[in-house]
């Protein structure tokens, strides 16, 4: 088997979410698989202890200096970047938290864009937490995007799950907006990002790509919108001119029947909910959100920081564990070229 050639760095996320309890469990279910690429935590050391120990974990977190310790550390226990940390209860987020989530998601960038780790997988984070102390990006995405000196469409954010991915060309965007920041443009070089990725990152050699319609029934000829006949069967054409295998406008209400599913390896969506409901639907507790486009491998569990349930042995640790998995394979298949 190819081996990443350096370990995954995985950023705190907020310390009073339920980012650190699903940290520590997976740890615990992964690291007894011998296809797991040793990952290490960019700070947050009395968090993970502290965590590790009230949830009765029996490994130690062990505090590492530098990055190039961390996959003999990763034999003995949970590796943590020593250094960041703060005091805080579960539930109860707080400034200084969120200063250390972007600290952790700070350095855990720089260390890929160093190729000191091989990918980064981020936990959840609070964006109104981190507003509130300077981030100013609407999200993790298009923080990594301008990290990665990449225009903001060129980071792509796909939901992935053992049954489906799905992509959002529009993300954060009010519905009534989505209408006027559709292109034909917008669509294709979205579809060429994935495209390369799938076959970058998840050694797919020819993808399949699926393109939704906007409107019910795809417009029904006109009907009920005209997007699909002005913006996206012209992009369909040209992609399919370019020797992308895409398929399209298919009406949203046949794209994620089991059926369907088989027949491609991403669906393109127009807007977030479009893409978000049927994969959250699906594949919930083993969501991963995996940013396209990029220099470095980045991926994250599709959910949020979950306050109301944090600290008390109710998260569940699939989705960080799929996220860990991915990335993992995503940084093998990109060292085998």
């Amino acid at each position: 088997m190819t081996h990443a050639p350096f370990p995954l760095a995985v950023s705190l996320g907020d310390p009073a979410g339920i980012g650190p309890e699903i940290i520590c469990a997976s740890y615990e279910r992964l690291r007894a698989e011998s296809s797991c690429v040793p990952f290490f935590v960019v700070g947050g050391f009395e968090v993970l202890r502290a965590t590790a120990e009230q949830a009765g974990f029996h490994f130690p977190v062990v505090p590492i200096a530098q990055v190039d310790e961390a996959p003999m550390a990763f034999q003995v226990g949970l590796p943590v970047i020593a250094g960041l940390d703060v005091s805080c209860n579960p539930g109860q987020a707080t400034e200084d938290g969120a200063r250390l989530a972007l600290a952790s998601l700070q350095w855990a960038t720089r260390f890929a864009l160093r190729a000191e780790a091989s990918g980064i997988v981020t936990a959840p984070v609070s964006k109104a937490q981190l507003m509130a102390v300077g981030f100013e990006f609407p999200g993790q995405t298009e923080f990594f995007a301008a990290a990665c000196d990449r225009a903001a469409d060129d980071a792509v954010m796909m939901l992935a799950g053992p049954t489906l991915r799905a992509v959002p060309l529009t993300v954060h965007l009010a519905l009534a907006d989505v209408p006027s920041a559709l292109s034909a443009d917008l669509i294709i070089h979205k579809a060429r990002i994935v495209a390369a990725a799938l076959k970058q990152d998840f050694g797919l050699e020819t993808p399949r790509l699926a393109i939704a319609g906007l409107n019910p029934h795809a417009g029904e000829g006109g009907q009920f919108g005209t997007e699909e006949i002005t913006l996206i069967e012209p992009a369909v054409a040209a992609l399919r001119n370019e020797g992308i295998d895409a398929v399209g406008p298919v009406p949203g209400d046949a794209l994620f029947t089991p059926r369907a599913r088989e027949t491609y390896d991403a669906a393109l969506c127009m807007y977030h909910d479009q893409a978000l409901i049927p994969l959250k639907a699906l594949e919930f507790d083993e969501g991963v959100n995996v940013t396209l486009g990029l220099p470095i491998v980045r991926t994250s569990p599709d959910h949020g920081t979950a306050f109301d349930i944090a600290g008390k042995g109710l998260a569940d640790p699939g989705a960080m564990s799929a996220a860990i998995r991915m990335a993992g394979a995503c940084a093998r298949a990109r060292a085998r070229g």
